[in-house]
């Protein structure tokens, strides 16, 4: 074989086998993000409890400052960044969110919102937190079975007020709804084309029947509408990994492609058990690399 032809059959070896390489390098480059983290303090008197709130847990039951044992997790699971979501009983009061953000790094940590979709100052109220912390990135609305206080319809205007203030101010919006609300939250979807949603707990499967959650693997063809991985605790019970729940996950994986999942709570080694097949790259994506683009972090 002439030389010429040797150093061509070599390069084409060498290009072949950095592009094997491919996957592993991203994967190991790519960063682990949970988004699930609810903040509790039990100092009630510095963070008190909305008197509007829909629920109001045992303060006693949490620790005085939560920033320094999550952090000490995120260390323990290898999480390299992550969300504090607002939770409900603090309602639109983000004192604790807006704590721990003040003392932690923005290339760590980013944070939720919560605002009553009823109250016609709540998109004034978001636009003024975001103004004053910009690392609030997201905005949540609830609505499922057993929780249908927070609004009539994602058709009512005030819930298209606050949702289109969102998408003004360049939030992702965090559905936590229920399958009996998936048709509903497609309609608002497509109102406000180019948003980005992120639909929590997969969907609440256990709060809607098989007829309402077809709906919600129809939201899957929604291009801007990711799916997270989580809440498998909700629904199955063989903790770590929650593995007998696989041939529900897989179908919502094959829906929303690995570039539309987003794995968060518990370990990050729930996507390695049930992504199995899947590459490197892939599991990557879900573990943080697909919330990495969303909130171009």
């Amino acid at each position: 074989m002439p030389a010429t032809n040797r150093r061509d059959l070599l390069a084409l070896m060498g290009a072949a086998a950095l592009a094997g390489n491919t996957a592993p390098a991203f994967a190991a480059s790519t960063p682990v993000i949970e988004w699930n983290m609810h903040m509790f303090s039990a100092d009630t008197a510095k963070f008190p409890f909305h008197p509007s709130a829909v629920y109001k847990p045992d303060a006693s039951k949490f620790p005085v400052d939560p920033l320094p044992p999550y952090q000490a997790h995120l260390k323990e699971a290898g999480i390299d960044k992550a969300m504090f979501v607002q939770p409900e009983p603090y309602g639109d009061d983000h004192s604790l969110v807006l704590d721990c953000l003040r003392r932690t790094s923005g290339d760590k940590f980013k944070g939720t919102s919560l605002f009553y979709p009823k109250n016609p100052e709540s998109p004034k109220k978001l636009a003024a937190l975001v103004k004053n912390q910009p690392r609030i990135v997201s905005t949540r609305f609830h609505a499922h079975r057993g929780k249908e206080m927070y609004l009539d319809s994602f058709a009512a205007d005030y819930v298209r007020a606050l949702w289109r203030r969102a998408v003004e101010l360049g939030l992702v919006i965090e559905l936590h709804i229920g399958p009996n609300y998936a048709l509903q939250a497609a309609d608002a979807i497509r109102a406000f084309p180019g948003c980005k949603v992120l639909i929590d707990h997969m969907d609440e499967p256990k709060l809607g029947n098989p007829y309402e959650y077809a709906n919600v693997l129809d939201l899957a063809k929604l291009p801007n509408v990711y799916m997270k991985l989580s809440g498998l605790d909700y629904i199955a019970s063989d903790a770590p990994y929650f593995e007998s729940l696989r041939p529900f996950t897989s179908r919502l994986i094959k829906e929303y492609g690995a570039d539309r999942v987003v794995w968060s709570g518990g370990s990050p080694k729930i996507a390695d058990a049930h992504m199995k097949g899947y590459s490197a790259a892939d599991i990557a994506k879900v573990k943080g690399g697909n919330l990495q683009r969303l909130l171009n972090w």
